[in-house]
């Protein structure tokens, strides 16, 4: 039998005293319990989402963090911003987070020994201040996991409209120096690149741009050339070779989402993570689990007797977590020569 007085689990480079089964000993004790996601970690990795949050629908964190979960990871999220509903809806209340109150946080944790993360996952801030701190953040992490990759959705606007003040381009351009991965919309890539894409060779060379400004991995997860959309990745294994290149065509679905843009980024994450080196994989398995939900979110609006075009539409998250777990594959990545 093991002797719970003998075990001592590590946390964050200490050890915590032996484990008592007594509850008089343990109400009188000050000592922090063992963090089992430290102690006993997830073989699939620990998540830092800093993202946005809305206290119903599902986007920003709260389109991200359920599917990572299923797909195995522990996810500990901060709000750049906390509303009510997003801002979609005629009107909406809530706070912004700045940048000091982001390393508050950041201190908190890292004063409890509890800042070992292996992915770090951004999407939307809505503010410079918030923007400058994730690059600190960024440092922060990787001085206690040098192996820490970085996700980042450059959450800027899309169909030619900002969705943030201008300053954050800029400040952009810094933090993806320091991404792992990228997974812009057209518009982010134009407003990262400076390049006009109206081809899908014009999509290839902001992937090369953007891959000598840092990222290994840049996944442009939607754009659309001449009434066709699609997805088109690049992986550039080792940094001054020709990246692998390849596309996936998407079929348009007639109505408005959403938190896709934010759930596409935690799929590509996640089964990333699983296939580290087959980028086409991953995206397969991403795009075949959000075409899924998509499907079956029209298909329940209809059901209500809702048009789905006539309005934006809540996805149906957690109605699809066979789809996100299991996801048949459905839409295959067709390699670039």
């Amino acid at each position: 039998m093991l002797n719970l007085q003998s075990l001592i689990l590590p946390q964050a480079g200490r050890y915590l005293a032996p484990l008592s089964c007594s509850s008089s000993i343990s109400r009188r004790s000050s000592m922090a319990p063992p963090i089992l996601s430290l102690a006993l970690p997830s073989g699939t990795g620990r998540v830092l989402s800093i993202q946005s949050h809305t206290v119903q629908g599902y986007v920003g964190n709260k389109s991200a963090i359920f599917p990572l979960q299923l797909l195995g990871f522990d996810v500990d999220p901060i709000n750049s911003v906390q509303f009510s509903n997003h801002t979609g809806y005629p009107t909406f209340r809530g706070q912004v987070l700045d940048g000091q109150q982001l390393w508050d946080l950041i201190e908190g944790l890292e004063a409890n020994g509890l800042l070992f993360y292996t992915h770090l996952l951004t999407g939307y801030i809505g503010s410079v201040s918030f923007l400058n701190m994730v690059f600190q953040v960024v440092d922060k992490l990787r001085s206690i996991n040098p192996d820490l990759i970085y996700v980042c959705d450059p959450v800027l606007g899309d169909e030619g409209k900002l969705y943030v003040p201008q300053e954050l381009v800029s400040v952009y351009k810094k933090v993806v120096s320091v991404a792992s991965m990228l997974t812009p919309n057209q518009f982010e890539v134009e407003q990262l690149t400076g390049l006009r894409i109206t081809s899908e060779q014009d999509g290839l060379e902001a992937c090369n741009l953007l891959h000598a400004t840092g990222p290994s991995k840049v996944v442009i997860t939607s754009l659309l050339v001449d009434d066709t959309l699609l997805l088109i990745g690049s992986h550039q294994k080792t940094k001054g070779e020709a990246p692998k290149q390849f596309k996936i065509v998407i079929p348009k679905i007639p109505a408005y989402f959403t938190g896709t843009g934010d759930l596409t980024t935690a799929l590509l994450l996640g089964w990333s993570n699983k296939y580290p080196d087959n980028l086409e994989r991953a995206a397969e398995l991403a795009v075949s689990s959000l075409q899924a939900l998509l499907h079956r979110t029209v298909d329940d609006y209809k059901a209500a007797g809702f048009d789905p075009q006539s309005s934006s539409l809540e996805i149906r998250l957690i109605q699809s977590q066979d789809d996100i777990r299991l996801p048949q594959v459905t839409y295959f990545a067709e390699k670039y020569t």
